[in-house]
C-alpha cells in the first residue's frame, strides 16, 4: 500500500478539523502563485493597466509579475491565505462528515442530496467565519509592486486596520454573499465530487484506498469545481477588489461584467483556475488522508504508552 494504512477507529471532529487546516495551508503554499496569477487575470478589464501592462494565460502573467514585480509578489497576500485556511478549511472539510452524519441521523450510504447539503452548510458556515482573511488576500494578490505605484497596503495586519477603518465592519465582510455561493457550490461539489469517485473507485476495486485512489478523487473533483464556480469566483474577485462605490452589489458587478466584457468575462482565468483548483485539491486531500491517518497513529501510540 502507498502511504499510511486507514485507522480503524474513525478520527474524532478534533483531528479533521486539524488535518484539514494544515493541509489545506500546505496546498495554500504549494500553489499560492497559481492563485495570484488567477486574481490577477480575473480583475483585467476592470480598470486599465498599469503602465500597459497586459496579462496572457497564466504562465504568461506569471513570468509577467515575476519580470515586472519580482518574484515575492506571486505570494502576496500568503500570511492572509494561511490564516484563511486555518479557519476555513478547518470548518468547511473538517466539518464535512460530521454534519452529513447529524443530517442522515448517523445512517451509512447518504444520498447525494444530503452530501450537497452538508457541503452547503459547512461551506456558508467557514464563509461567514472567515470573511476577513479572503477579502485582504484578495486585495493583497491584486495589487501591484511596481516603482511609483502607491501600495493599497504594507502588511496584513495594518491592511486589516486600515479597512476597518476606511470601510468599517461592512468593508471586512464585502462579498459575503458572493462568496457564500461560491463556496457553497465549490465545497459541496469538491467534496461531493471527491465523495462519489472515491466511493466508485473502491466500490468497484479499481484501486485500494492509498495515494493513487486519493490523487484521482481529487483530480476529477478539481476539474467539476472549477467548471461550476468559475463565473461566481470572478464576480466574487471583482467586487472584493473594489474601491467603495464601484459597484452596488455583487448582482450589480455581475451585470456591469456581462453588459460590458460579454458573457466570457466569467470565465476569465479559467486555466488557471483549474490549475491551481486541480493541483490544490491534489494537494489538499493527499495531505488531508495522511496527515488524518498520521494523526490517529500517533494518538493510538500515545494511548498505548498510558
Amino acid at each position: 500500500m502507498v502511504g499510511l494504512k486507514p485507522s480503524d477507529v474513525p478520527p474524532p471532529l478534533g483531528v479533521k478539523m486539524a488535518s484539514a487546516g494544515a493541509a489545506a495551508c500546505i496546498a495554500d503554499i504549494v500553489t499560492f502563485p497559481l492563485d495570484t496569477a488567477k486574481v490577477r487575470l480575473q480583475i483585467q478589464g476592470e480598470k486599465k493597466g498599469v503602465e500597459g501592462i497586459r496579462y496572457r494565460g497564466v504562465f504568461g502573467t506569471i513570468s509577467t509579475m515575476i519580470r515586472t514585480e519580482g518574484p515575492k509578489s506571486l505570494y502576496n497576500g500568503l500570511v492572509a491565505g494561511l490564516q484563511r485556511q486555518l479557519c476555513f478549511a478547518s470548518i468547511r472539510i473538517g466539518l464535512y462528515d460530521n454534519v452529513k452524519n447529524f443530517y442522515t441521523g448517523g445512517k451509512d450510504n447518504p444520498s447525494v442530496l444530503i452530501r450537497i447539503l452538508a457541503g452547503c452548510t459547512t461551506g456558508a458556515m467557514a464563509v461567514s467565519f472567515a470573511q476577513p482573511t479572503d477579502v485582504v488576500k484578495v486585495r493583497f494578490q491584486a495589487q501591484m509592486n511596481l516603482d511609483g505605484v502607491a501600495r493599497r497596503y504594507n502588511g496584513t495586519m495594518q491592511a486589516y486596520k486600515h479597512i476597518f477603518q476606511n470601510e468599517g465592519m461592512r468593508g471586512l465582510w464585502k462579498g459575503t454573499l458572493p462568496n457564500i455561493t461560491r463556496n457553497a457550490l465549490v465545497n459541496c461539489t469538491e467534496l461531493v465530487t471527491y465523495d462519489l469517485i472515491k466511493e466508485a473507485i473502491l466500490r468497484h476495486n479499481l484501486l485500494s484506498d492509498n495515494l493513487p485512489c486519493h490523487f484521482v478523487s481529487a483530480f476529477g473533483a478539481g476539474f467539476v469545481t472549477t467548471v461550476i464556480a468559475s463565473p461566481v469566483d470572478v464576480v466574487k474577485t471583482r467586487y472584493m477588489n473594489s474601491p467603495p462605490g464601484q459597484y452596488k452589489s455583487a448582482i450589480n458587478c455581475a451585470w456591469t461584467m456581462l453588459t460590458k466584457e460579454g458573457p466570457t468575462a466569467f470565465y476569465k482565468g479559467f486555466v488557471p483556475s483549474f490549475l491551481r483548483l486541480g493541483s490544490w485539491n491534489v494537494v489538499m486531500f493527499v495531505s488531508f488522508e495522511q496527515i488524518k491517518r498520521a494523526m490517529m497513529v500517533s494518538k493510538k501510540r500515545m494511548e498505548a504508552t498510558n
